[in-house]
């Protein structure tokens, strides 16, 4: 009798960005590379999601909050995780170890658990030159956490979506899980 195959999970953490909406377009890319998705929220990025398509396109409900002792795990552990769009808020409350809400809290467990992370910023000129920012994502890098190669779009101008790689993350995650299917 054949071993059941172990499915591979990936977390996709959606934070409060003009192009949240579109995160269908990783959940599909990832999809079709074998992974099973799940969308873990900030609490704010939870009203920029269309919830019934992203829990259909999944089969899980979206996660924002803390779940009680008493409630089951709706979501099995997570084997990879992609932060996409990360705004400057997360990635700096991250690099500086706040855990004050559920997706952080799941950010700043994944280096001590092995949990291989990529982040694809979604952040301004002006917010990417704050030395804050520019800290952070050094942090973050020195734990082992990827970067995809999204330039910042110019202030008040909520462009930069035609260059934003929603692939890019599952393409980052390739090398660590290399029983998944590989993009074309």
């Amino acid at each position: 009798m054949a071993e059941p195959q172990h499915k591979s999970f990936l977390y996709v953490i959606v934070c409060a960005a003009g192009i949240a909406g579109d995160v269908g377009n990783l959940i599909t890319a990832a999809q079709e590379r074998g992974w099973e998705v799940v969308v873990v929220a900030t609490p704010q990025g939870l009203d920029f999601l269309d919830s019934q398509v992203i829990e259909n396109q999944t089969g899980y409900p979206i996660r924002s909050a803390w779940r009680s002792p008493s409630d089951a795990r709706s979501c099995p552990r997570a084997d990879a995780i992609a932060v996409a769009p990360a705004t400057f808020n997360t990635v700096n409350k991250w690099a500086a170890g706040f855990a004050d809400n559920l997706a952080l809290g799941i950010l700043c467990e994944a280096p001590g658990m092995g949990i291989p992370t990529v982040v694809l910023p979604y952040v301004n000129t002006a917010l990417a030159a704050h030395r804050a920012y520019r800290r952070s994502v050094d942090e973050l890098r020195e734990m082992g956490v990827m970067f995809g190669s999204y330039m910042p779009h110019r202030p008040k101008s909520g462009g930069g979506a035609d260059r934003f790689h929603w692939e890019e993350a599952v393409d980052l995650l390739a090398s660590h899980f290399p029983h998944l299917v590989h993009s074309q």
